[in-house]
């Protein structure tokens, strides 16, 4: 799985719908030779989610993490709170090329997962294709440029 010549340094967290895939992940991402930082939490106990992804927003604004992975019941709060930070660019996706499509043509740093929704091996697969996959640049860069300083009020060109 990892076509990169350096272990990556990558972020989980979940909230406790999360827990037992984000385990699943972390797991699986250090015997692919990645250094992972489990962010939490620790048990099923009832957390809420927004903590969490603020908490690997953070690890990524602050370079402790290169690429994260955030886990909630659907996928959907928890990828809201990790976008509210501007370094933050999370894609919750489902399937192997939206995951792909998110780096190459979003350069997403966090994938995100509805645990509920999806399957081990189907999330196995998506990080596999988001970590493998490069930021294509060229006629991505001005649109990537704006996620981080949206201007609500231009119209579009």
């Amino acid at each position: 799985m990892n076509s990169r010549p350096d272990p990556l340094r990558i972020a989980v967290a979940s909230d406790h719908a999360g827990f037992e895939l984000k385990t699943l992940l972390a797991d699986w991402l250090r015997a692919q030779g990645h250094a992972v930082d489990d962010l939490g939490p620790g048990d099923t106990a009832s957390v809420d989610y927004p903590d969490y992804g603020y908490r690997l927003a953070s690890a990524i604004a602050g370079g402790d993490a290169e690429f994260g992975v955030a886990i909630c019941g659907s996928g959907i709060g928890i990828s809201i709170a990790v976008n509210r930070h501007p370094a933050a660019r999370c894609a919750l996706v489902s399937d192997n090329l939206s995951a792909r499509l998110a780096r190459e043509h979003n350069d997403a740093n966090v994938i995100a997962f509805g645990a509920r929704l999806i399957g081990a091996d189907t999330a196995k697969d998506c990080v596999a294709a988001f970590l493998a996959a490069r930021f294509a640049g060229d006629r991505h860069i001005p649109r990537v440029d704006k996620l981080g300083h949206p201007h609500f009020d231009k119209e579009p060109a």
